[in-house]
C-alpha cells in the first residue's frame, strides 16, 4: 500500500510539472551584480576621476529617481535575507561565510540604515545636482561618485584614494558644497546598495542549492526504493527545466557523487546539458567556490567601510575639497582663517544661500564677497570691519552683496527681510492684534445680553488681561520659529591664545562680608590653575 501511495505521489509530481511548465520563478534572481570592478591603485582612481568628471552630465529640476525609496527596497531585502539565514541556523543547514558575516553584523547594518534615513531627509536630495546620462541617471551626480569609490575598491573605503580620487575630480569640475557633505551619506548608501546586492546572490544561491537538494533526496528515495524507474525523476528534473547555476550544480554533484551507479545518471543529464554550453561539473563546482569567496570578501570589506565612515572625519575632508573654502581664506582682514569650525560653517552656509537665489555659482559668490572686502580693506584699511568677508556674508554688508550676485529673495525671505526693518512694531503690533481679537471674541461669546455696563467693563478687562498674557505667549512662539538666530562669530584658540591677543578674565562681584571674600578669593584660585594659559 506505501509504495502505490508513493507511485502516486511521483505520478502526481510529473503531471504538476507538466502543467506548470517548470519550476516557479527564483524569488531571488541576484541580477545586480555586486559593486565590483576593477580594482584602482592611487593613480589610477586619480585619472578614473578626471574622466567621470569630464562624462558627467548634469540634468537640472528634481531628480527623476529617489534614493530613501531605493534604501527602503534594500533594508527590506536584508531583512528578509537575514531571516532566512537565521532560519538555516535554527534547522543546522549550512550558510556560506558570507552569509555568516551578515547575521553577525546585521545590527551594525540596521544602525547604518538609520543613519542614513536621518541624514538623508525626504527634501535634501533634491537639491543636489542629479545626472541625465549613465547607468545611473537620475540619482544625484554625488551618489555616482560615492558608486564608483565604492566599485573600484571592492567595497574597501581607502581615505587616501577616496581624497585622491574627489581631488581629481574637482580638477575638471566643481562640487557645491551641499554635494561635499553629503559624500558620507552616499557612502553609506552605496555601501548599503552593495550589502543588498551580496545578500540577494546569498539568497539567490540559496534556493538554487535548496532545489538541488529537493531532487537529490527525491532520487535517492527513489534509487533505494526503485532503481529502475530513476529516469522517470531525471525526466521529471528536467522538464522542471532547473537553473543549471554553480550553486545548483555544486550541491546536486556534491549529494549525489558516489552514491552508487543509479545516482550517477542525474549527473550524467547534468553533463549532457552543461557541454552544450562548454561547461563541465567541476568547473561550475570551482566557480562556486569562488563566488564565495569573492561574496565573502566584498561582505567584509563593505560591512568594515561601514564602521570607518563613523571614525573618519569629515570636516578636515570637505574643508580640504571645497573651493568656496579655499576662496574664503583670501580674507583681505585675514581673520577668516583663524576662526573656529562653527563660524567658518556659518560663513559658507551664508555663501550657499545666497548661491541658491543667485545665477551665480557659489564659487562665484564667494569671488564676488571677497571682491568686495578687498574695496573695503583698500578704502578703509584692512582693521575695519568692511575688510573682511564675514561682514558682507553674515553681517551688514549682506545687501552689498546680494545686489552684486544679483540676489532674488523668495517670499519667504523677502517678508521677513521686510519685516526685519520694524522689529518692536511688528513684535507690540502682534501683541496688540492677537489680544484684541481673542478678548474680543471671547466677550462676545461668554457675555450675554442684557449684563450691565460695569459688569461687562469689569469682565472685558479680565478677558483683556487673560487674552494678553495668552498673545505674548503665541508671539514669542512664532518669533522663535520664524526668526533665524543670529551666530556671534567666534576666534578659534583651542591651541592657546596668541600674544598679540592676550587678554584677562573679569568676574564681576560684590564685597558683602568676610566670609563672601574668602569664598571669592578660593574661587579665584581655582579659574587661575583651570586657565594656565600663558596669555590669560
Amino acid at each position: 500500500m506505501a509504495g502505490f501511495y508513493t507511485n502516486l505521489r511521483d505520478a502526481f509530481l510529473r503531471k504538476w510539472n507538466e502543467w506548470r511548465g517548470g519550476e516557479s520563478p527564483k524569488k531571488y534572481t541576484g541580477s545586480d551584480l555586486p559593486l565590483r570592478s576593477e580594482l584602482f591603485g592611487l593613480v589610477q582612481m586619480e585619472q578614473h576621476g578626471r574622466l567621470m568628471a569630464a562624462s558627467h552630465e548634469l540634468r537640472t529640476g528634481h531628480p527623476r529617481r529617489n534614493l530613501l525609496d531605493r534604501l527602503r527596497e534594500n533594508e527590506k531585502l536584508l531583512w528578509e535575507v537575514t531571516n532566512l539565514l537565521a532560519e538555516d541556523v535554527q534547522k543546522s543547514r549550512w550558510i556560506p561565510p558570507s552569509g555568516e558575516w551578515l547575521l553577525d553584523n546585521f545590527h551594525l547594518i540596521e544602525e547604518q540604515t538609520r543613519t542614513a534615513r536621518r541624514h538623508l531627509p525626504k527634501g535634501y536630495s533634491r537639491e543636489l545636482p542629479y545626472l541625465d546620462n549613465g547607468p545611473t541617471a537620475g540619482f544625484p551626480r554625488v551618489y555616482d561618485i560615492a558608486l564608483e569609490a565604492i566599485s573600484h575598491s571592492d567595497g574597501r573605503i581607502y581615505p587616501e584614494n577616496l581624497n585622491a580620487f574627489v581631488a581629481a575630480y574637482l580638477t575638471v569640475t566643481t562640487l557645491e558644497l551641499g554635494e561635499l557633505w553629503a559624500i558620507p551619506i552616499m557612502l553609506r548608501l552605496a555601501l548599503i546598495e552593495n550589502l543588498r546586492r551580496v545578500a540577494e546572490r546569498i539568497a539567490a544561491a540559496r534556493e538554487d542549492r535548496s532545489r538541488a537538494g529537493f531532487w537529490a533526496d527525491h532520487m535517492m528515495e527513489m534509487a533505494a526504493r526503485d532503481p529502475k524507474n530513476i529516469i522517470l525523476t531525471i525526466a521529471d528534473m528536467a522538464r522542471s527545466d532547473p537553473p543549471v547555476t554553480s550553486s545548483f550544480v555544486a550541491e546536486l554533484s556534491r549529494r549525489l557523487q558516489g552514491q552508487g551507479p543509479a545516482l550517477a545518471l542525474p549527473l550524467d543529464w547534468i553533463t549532457q546539458r552543461l557541454s552544450e554550453a562548454g561547461l563541465t561539473i567541476e568547473q561550475l563546482v570551482r566557480t562556486e567556490n569562488q563566488e564565495q569567496t569573492v561574496n565573502q570578501v566584498s561582505m567584509t570589506n563593505s560591512i568594515s567601510s561601514l564602521r570607518l565612515l563613523s571614525s573618519f572625519d569629515w570636516r578636515d575632508f570637505v574643508e580640504a575639497m571645497s573651493a568656496v573654502e579655499h576662496i574664503l581664506s583670501e580674507d583681505p582682514a585675514g581673520v577668516y582663517v583663524q576662526m573656529d569650525f562653527a563660524t567658518r560653517d556659518n560663513y559658507r552656509h551664508g555663501v550657499e544661500r545666497t548661491a541658491k537665489y543667485s545665477p551665480l555659482t557659489e564659487t562665484e559668490v564667494t569671488r564676488k564677497a571677497i571682491d568686495l572686502a578687498r574695496d573695503g580693506a583698500a578704502r578703509k584699511g584692512p582693521e575695519d570691519p568692511s575688510a573682511h568677508v564675514g561682514y558682507y556674508l553674515v553681517d551688514e554688508g549682506y545687501s552689498l552683496l546680494k545686489s552684486a550676485v544679483e540676489f532674488r529673495p523668495p517670499l519667504g525671505d523677502f517678508l521677513r527681510t521686510a519685516c526685519a526693518k520694524i522689529p518692536l512694531s511688528l513684535y507690540m503690533g502682534s501683541i496688540l492684534f492677537f489680544t484684541g481679537m481673542t478678548a474680543l471674541a471671547l466677550f462676545l461669546r461668554g457675555i450675554p445680553g442684557g449684563t450691565p455696563l460695569w459688569l461687562s467693563v469689569f469682565s472685558f478687562i479680565l478677558i483683556l488681561l487673560g487674552a494678553g498674557h495668552a498673545a505674548i505667549a503665541l508671539v514669542n512662539s512664532l518669533s522663535a520659529l520664524m526668526i533665524r538666530p543670529v551666530e556671534l562669530p567666534r576666534m578659534d584658540y583651542s591651541k592657546g591664545i596668541p600674544p598679540d591677543r592676550r587678554t584677562l578674565v573679569a568676574v564681576p562681584t560684590m564685597l558683602a562680608n568676610s566670609e563672601g571674600v574668602d569664598n571669592l578669593l578660593n574661587d579665584l584660585e581655582i579659574r587661575f590653575l583651570a586657565n594656565r594659559d600663558d596669555h590669560i
